[in-house]
């Protein structure tokens, strides 16, 4: 109880902040560009028009990939970085033994930084025994876990894992008194990602949370007399040299959190070109007037040309984002959302609910999940850019939260989300204006 009702309050203090507007002209249009980086430095002219032509799937994608590249450029406050490659995971059921099988292989150093850090297991293995045995063959085992996120966690398992060596940081402690910096109670690191040895990672929304164990059914925390029910949710696993700006903001945060001397001299290895995707990796902080993440996302949404499918766990949209939702959709872009239709926050749902009407109105598609809880936080745009990452479509995840996405500019990624999104859309329930408008009173009293 005492959790839900920090919940409630911090919900209520997201909702009542407000988000400072992002200036229209100054996003609509690119107005300076960056360089592309690959491996060796930045691209030539004449290299970058090669990689376009490589990872533009048709004539006519390669033109809408160089505009949103263009944008990108524009708007970009970390470099995008070419010849990466990219694996999309969904579930428990991908990511966790795809993050056991790249911890098996670390030789140099594993880090991690999860809002929810559990004991999970793959395999009949527990991550808190793969990590001591890699400790115990010489490998760094670095951890950052947000206090409030993973105030759920026995304490023996933090105590256990200090015991065999591994560095520890606890984000901004509940208790300030065990605090080394200045914060905000609101200000969690809702970050998600793993990084080893400096060449592979996995970015996304899946937590080390025993809710996304492998059976069918997982721990979701539901009230007793209520099924637990399937967690769905997305991971990217990521390989080249995009890597490096994962691992500079694992070293950021452990430094601004004033964490153990840890040796980071291993952590950027030259790393050769190994696909064709173009990443940027965007982390996003409370310190920024306006989220880097928030401007590329709504960068994107005002310049598609075909479509927008995304997918929202918690859907509490900006005006500025709903607004930009209901005008693509409007000049006849295909805009669909795929949110929860059973969510572990019913204030969330309620949110949500209240913005219905609107988007339905203006010609936007919602389609509701089924017997699942929905956690994803996915964009898919103009098939040809991605995000996959930990911003929820809520007003926290721009004013309060340390955040981490990947954005990827390219085919190969875009269609794999887009068969992810074709399968769910197929199995969730489309929400038409007229059954929405025909709702009990007893149904619309319940928005927020």
């Amino acid at each position: 109880m005492r959790k839900q009702a920090a919940i409630l309050f911090l919900a209520t203090l997201a909702a009542c902040a407000s988000v400072k507007q992002v200036d229209q002209h100054s996003i609509s249009m690119p107005q300076a560009t960056a360089p592309i980086i690959g491996a060796r430095g930045p691209l030539t002219i004449a290299q970058s028009k090669a990689l376009l032509q490589r990872i533009g799937t048709e004539p006519g994608d390669a033109g809408i990939l160089k505009r949103h590249l263009a944008i990108e450029q524009a708007v970009a406050e970390s470099p995008l970085i070419a010849g990466n490659t990219t694996r999309l995971l969904t579930d428990g059921d991908e990511t966790f033994p795809a993050m056991f099988s790249a911890i098996r292989q670390a030789k140099q150093s594993i880090n991690l930084e999860y809002y929810i850090f559990e004991d999970i297991q793959s395999g009949g293995e527990s991550i808190s025994d793969l990590l001591i045995a890699k400790r115990k063959q010489g490998v760094a085992v670095n951890i950052i876990y947000d206090s409030y996120g993973s105030d759920s966690t026995a304490a023996e398992l933090f105590t256990r894992l200090a015991a065999a060596d591994i560095a520890l940081v606890q984000f901004n402690p509940i208790n300030p008194l065990d605090s080394r910096v200045e914060y905000s109670l609101n200000d969690r690191d809702h970050r998600k990602m793993l990084v080893v040895d400096g060449t592979l990672a996995i970015v996304g929304g899946i937590n080390l949370s025993t809710t996304y164990q492998t059976s069918p059914l997982g721990k979701s925390g539901q009230a007793k007399d209520q099924a637990d029910q399937h967690w769905h949710d997305t991971d990217l696993q990521i390989e080249g040299p995009v890597v490096a700006q994962l691992q500079s903001l694992f070293v950021q945060h452990w430094s601004q959190q004033k964490g153990p001397p840890i040796e980071t001299a291993s952590f950027f290895p030259a790393i050769p070109a190994t696909g064709t995707e173009v990443v940027r990796i965007i982390g996003s902080t409370p310190d920024h007037a306006i989220p880097r993440y928030y401007v590329a996302l709504l960068s994107a949404t005002r310049n598609a040309e075909k479509s927008i499918w995304l997918s929202a766990a918690y859907f509490v949209p900006t005006d500025q984002e709903e607004e930009d939702l209901i005008a693509a959709a409007r000049r006849g872009i295909d805009v669909r959302l795929l949110l929860p239709g059973d969510s572990d926050s019913a204030m969330a749902m309620a949110v949500a609910h209240s913005h219905y009407s609107a988007l339905l109105e203006g010609g936007v598609k919602i389609y509701e999940t089924q017997n699942l809880v929905l956690h994803s936080k996915t964009v898919v745009i103009d098939g040809v850019w991605t995000v996959i990452g930990s911003s929820n479509f809520d007003r926290r995840s721009v004013l309060f939260n340390d955040e981490v996405d990947a954005l990827v500019l390219g085919s190969v990624t875009a269609q794999d989300l887009q068969k992810l999104f074709e399968a769910d859309f197929a199995r969730a329930r489309p929400i038409n204006l007229a059954s929405w408008h025909g709702r009990s009173i007893g149904e619309k009293l319940t928005e927020i």
